[in-house]
């Protein structure tokens, strides 16, 4: 359903840097990129796509109050490897990994940009 998620940057340089580092480790690589406007990863071509822009507006990028990009993972050790992982490439916290409810596992952080992304597993039986 989903076809691509965009985030906005102030420094598409850092940022890039950031999602390069970060999803490398999840299989994705640059897919399309327009230099000094929009760097996109994906895992595949027709998946869905993660991507950095400067607004079209040029006005500052800011956060969305409300707004969360979540990323699929297998297993909660994957969950504490890339949330460990995004604190080590500069992220800030918003929750460590952690059983939320019966069968979620999440942690939370923001990006250098302060978006703020989850990274989950689900175990439907309940872990």
């Amino acid at each position: 359903m989903i076809g691509y998620v965009m985030l906005g940057t102030n420094d598409l340089k850092r940022a890039s840097a950031f999602y390069d580092a970060l999803l490398a480790d999840l299989g994705a690589s640059r897919t399309l990129e327009e230099e000094g406007h929009f760097v996109a990863w994906a895992n595949a071509e027709g998946s869905p796509i993660l991507s950095l822009s400067r607004p079209f507006d040029q006005k500052p990028a800011t956060v969305g109050n409300g707004t969360m990009v979540a990323l699929a993972l297998e297993g909660p050790d994957r969950v504490v490897a890339v949330y460990r992982a995004a604190m080590d490439l500069g992220a800030t916290d918003e929750g460590a990994p952690g059983e939320r409810s019966p069968g979620f596992y999440a942690g939370y952080f923001r990006d250098p940009d302060s978006n703020k992304l989850c990274v989950y597993s689900l175990d439907p039986g309940g872990t």
